[in-house]
């Protein structure tokens, strides 16, 4: 049975508007008005409009249960992000629903934070719902975690990061390069003196690790590391800052694993009167909108973070569409630019 048929009412029925109501009220068949709300996009504007109507006079309510027993869909797509209150994740979410949504899916949004056990908890709920796909947030799991998405038969995406060996589909960048980048660009503009302060998450580790094994090749440059916990804040970055800066061996450059963190440094650099970029450096990462709007304009690595969102939702609706379900085994690397601004 198709979640358009209609089942004769029992003397507890509610009286509530069942689609074949809608159709009657708009003048089309059901069929049709099961087109105009799950696949729009399968149907005209003007017949979108008359099923819209008659929904609105009706007040029908579409029986998404009944339909996911009947066509073995939920249309339902997790998305799991660490937060939203960073820009790029935020951006990542705004495009992925923006995607998703002309085609009849909702987004399941759920905050995964930056520990094992609280994506661990998410997933389990998640995949409780059946979801038709999943967007995550990164590619290292635990093991239990990684159990259950191999188990699973649901298309995956994983999203802001890069891995050898994908569990599915992956669209992202290189953590490492970004790390290995921004040491070669400072190498070059003479520094020799680092401090590192990052947020003690894996991905922020791994853009250390990519930059000191740059610093490493051939003992071109000296660190000093201090983390923070995540969110990351600028009042950490003005804390982590003056005990690099209070140091007998000050830094000449201070590279953060956010904005928020440089911006923070920037701020302790001035209160003390330290000339940037000729006396200290600075540089973020993540390009948030008030990098270049700050004075100096803060040199950052831009993510496009729209671009990870858009692929990584036509990658799904792509294998949500296929009768069958196969791993895909596909990676994407977007890449990222660094932006060389007044800062460094």
């Amino acid at each position: 049975m198709s979640e358009y048929d209609d089942k004769p009412r029992s003397s507890r029925s509610t009286g509530s508007a069942r689609l074949i109501d809608v159709a009657r009220v708009a003048g089309v068949a059901p069929m049709t008005v099961s087109r105009a709300l799950n696949q729009p996009h399968l149907v005209s504007e003007t017949t979108r409009q008359k099923v819209q109507q008659a929904v609105l006079e009706t007040g029908y309510v579409p029986n998404r249960v009944a339909g996911a027993l009947a066509s073995s869909r939920s249309r339902l797509v997790a998305l799991l992000v660490p937060t939203v209150s960073h820009s790029l994740f935020a951006e990542v979410v705004q495009t992925v629903m923006s995607v998703l949504a002309p085609q009849g899916y909702q987004v399941l949004l759920g905050l995964i934070g930056y520990t094992p056990e609280q994506e661990e908890t998410i997933l389990e709920t998640v995949l409780s719902r059946r979801p038709d796909g999943i967007v995550l947030t990164g590619c290292r799991h635990s093991e239990l975690a990684t159990r259950r998405l191999q188990a699973a038969e649901v298309p995956l995406v994983e999203i802001w990061d890069m891995a050898e060996t994908p569990l599915d589909m992956l669209v992202g960048f290189s953590h490492e390069a970004v790390g290995q980048a921004v040491a070669e660009h400072l190498l070059a503009r003479g520094h020799r003196r680092f401090g590192l302060i990052s947020a003690d998450d894996s991905r922020a580790r791994r853009r250390v690790a990519g930059f000191t094994e740059a610093l490493a090749a051939g003992g071109r440059g000296e660190y000093r590391l201090h983390e923070v916990g995540t969110p990351s804040s600028m009042p950490w970055g003005r804390e982590k800052s003056a005990a690099l800066l209070d140091s007998p061996q000050r830094p000449d450059a201070i590279v953060c694993s956010s904005d928020i963190l440089a911006m923070g440094v920037l701020a302790e650099a001035q209160s003390r009167g330290i000339a940037v970029p000729d006396e200290l450096a600075i540089m973020g990462f993540g390009d948030s909108s008030y990098a270049g709007a700050s004075f100096p304009a803060l040199s950052t690595v831009r993510i496009d973070g729209a671009s990870i969102g858009r692929e990584a939702a036509k990658h799904l609706l792509s294998r949500m569409s296929m009768p069958y379900f196969e791993r895909a085994g596909q990676k994407r690397d977007l890449g990222f630019q660094i932006i060389d601004r007044d800062t460094t």
